[in-house]
């Protein structure tokens, strides 16, 4: 990618001091040093904002009680001075109002997932970044990871021929015991349907493994028959899924989602078969795609800016030469690069290209509502509404 002539001067909200996702984005937005961070509403407790902003070296002044009032002095500041890019990183219940408030207030706004509560909710926060014309984005940072994008590739081309069989897991075990009584915050909010939504696991990683399934195979999944669980005593959302699917293009699938596998941590894979062949990536091994072939002997590829057997969009997203491993905070920070191209350029419409936007969050939401009611259902198979117009990365 190539170099910027100036930083994009972004404010955060939510990420206070000990929040691991928040310090996640911050590196990534760092790491090729496109960003600069010039405010923040770091949490709801003042003391923790203003720690935190100092720790970032912030003034005082840009560490603000509250989002709103983060909003409000920002958009009235000089333009060569106010925030560009909003980050969003608190927990789900707030992501559509801040987001809508921001896009209206003329910010560009890169979210976390889910981008909100629910499918209503979510279609208003649509045609909000349709009208305001500013650029959103979702970080489903997997698929920023380069042997994704060489995977997806790879099917495009037909490779591996047409998709028939398509096996995506995300197996965690951090929830296996209830760590939300121990003190986890994180557990908690997660667990709280008024801040998380409907969905627990289903929400919180099988939304990656369902974005992560359609965007190598190239296909939507149009149908699903779905398993919900909570195996921990007291547990309000699910901590377990399982489901059958199939996809618009004739292919079949096992999607798993999972936060009670004892031992796991982001064991995230997923494995595709056609008729010539089949592909493998984990998220544990990021750097390698391996290549099945009918009639071949397997081939593993590997990561490396520059190597010749890669696609222009996998080698675009690399920064070190092969045997050197790049990480989540590398595909992280290849979203942030392509967000930052399409600011700077001045792109026009809310999408930039590379970034799930606001057609990705739709696909997902509309997954997580579909599972559930498929889940409390008597019906074998329900089908997740196509009407929903998704972009292309």
């Amino acid at each position: 990618m190539s170099s910027t002539v100036r930083k994009i001067r972004m404010g955060f909200v939510g990420g206070g001091d000990g929040a691991f996702i928040a310090q996640a984005h911050r590196q990534a937005a760092g790491l090729d040093g496109r960003f600069e961070l010039v405010c923040g509403a770091f949490s709801r407790t003042p003391e923790n904002t203003k720690r935190t902003g100092a720790a970032l070296g912030l003034p005082s002044h840009r560490c603000y009680e509250n989002w709103e009032r983060m909003l409000e002095v920002e958009a009235g500041l000089a333009a060569d001075q106010r925030m560009e890019l909003l980050v969003i990183v608190t927990p789900n219940n707030l992501h559509a109002p801040i987001a809508g408030k921001a896009l209206r207030a003329g910010f560009h706004v890169f979210s976390e997932k889910p981008a909100a509560l629910n499918l209503a909710e979510l279609k208003n926060l649509r045609s909000e970044v349709i009208q305001s014309g500013r650029i959103y984005g979702l970080a489903h940072t997997y698929l920023g990871y380069a042997m994704v994008w060489q995977a997806r590739e790879m099917v495009s081309n037909g490779l591996i021929g047409s998709v028939r069989k398509v096996l995506v897991e995300y197996p965690q075990g951090w929830l296996s015991e209830d760590v939300a009584a121990q003190g986890n915050k994180q557990a908690n909010w997660r667990d709280d349907p008024g801040q998380s939504g409907i969905g627990g696991c289903i929400g919180d990683i099988g939304t990656h493994a369902f974005s992560l399934a359609e965007f190598v195979a190239g296909q939507q999944i149009k149908y699903i028959s779905a398993m919900l669980g909570s195996h921990v005593a007291g547990r309000q959302l699910d901590d377990d899924a399982s489901m059958l699917f199939k996809m618009s293009g004739g292919a079949s699938g096992v999607l798993i989602a999972s936060q009670v596998c004892a031992g796991e941590e982001n064991p995230l894979k997923i494995r595709l078969y056609g008729e010539k062949g089949g592909l493998e990536w984990r998220q544990e091994d990021p750097s390698t795609l391996i290549h099945r072939s009918i009639d071949q002997p397997m081939r593993v590829l590997r990561s490396g800016k520059g190597q010749p057997w890669l696609c222009e969009a996998a080698s675009a997203r690399m920064r070190l030469p092969a045997g050197h491993p790049e990480g989540y905070l590398e595909a992280m920070a290849n979203l942030y690069g392509d967000l930052a191209l399409s600011i700077l350029r001045d792109l026009p419409g809310h999408d930039a290209p590379g970034v799930p936007g606001i057609e990705v969050g739709l696909r997902g939401m509309a997954f997580i509502e579909t599972a559930i009611a498929n889940h409390h259902a008597e019906a074998k198979w329900s089908e997740i509404p196509d009407n929903l117009n998704p972009g292309a990365l």
